[in-house]
């Protein structure tokens, strides 16, 4: 990336991937790395591709340029000062910023160092309060696929379990009378 910033289309070329990746993502995450080691960063690479999470460290300069006409225009100026990496996400908005919660709470020291600038999400800016205690306690693509599974299936279980009483009662009157018969 560092040498194709050097000239004026390397430099449009970038702004146009950076600017692609925001408007396929449905999250971004906002970083400061500074002070990370080269290992601690290997692993929470690692940690975001596992999650389907896309990674970059790009020029705040260049995401200024690339966020120009969109909804987040002018509302980043703050978060993009220093080192900046940003994590998107494609597919699960909550993903980027649950590997960084995660991430900080395994490698508590590395974790001190990594700080959340801010979150992005439907065209809102998320504080790194929010990013932290909110996007990423949001349940994931899955647990909301699993949550509406079972809503629709507790409904027809009760049908099921509805249309079986009878049946159940019937043969509970037949042991009874059965035992009675037995008695007598």
């Amino acid at each position: 990336m560092a040498a194709a910033a050097s000239t004026r289309e390397g430099k449009n070329t970038l702004i146009g991937e950076v600017k692609g990746r925001f408007d396929k993502a449905t999250s971004a995450v906002l970083l400061d790395y500074k002070g990370l080691n080269v290992e601690n960063v290997t692993k929470l690479r690692a940690e975001f591709r596992k999650a389907g999470v896309e990674y970059k460290v790009v020029k705040n300069t260049l995401v200024k340029q690339a966020l120009k006409e969109s909804a987040y225009s002018g509302k980043l100026d703050t978060a993009l000062v220093g080192m900046t990496g940003i994590a998107w996400s494609y597919e699960d908005p909550s993903a980027a910023a649950k590997v960084v919660k995660a991430f900080k709470k395994d490698a508590p020291e590395a974790g001190e160092k990594l700080k959340v600038k801010a979150g992005l999400i439907d065209g809102s800016v998320l504080d790194a309060n929010a990013v932290e205690n909110q996007l990423a306690t949001m349940p994931g693509k899955d647990e909301l696929r699993a949550q509406l599974l079972a809503t629709l299936q507790a409904p027809l279980s009760q049908f099921v379990m509805l249309l079986n009483a009878p049946a159940q009662n019937f043969v509970y009157l037949l042991s009874a009378k059965e035992r009675e018969g037995d008695k007598g």
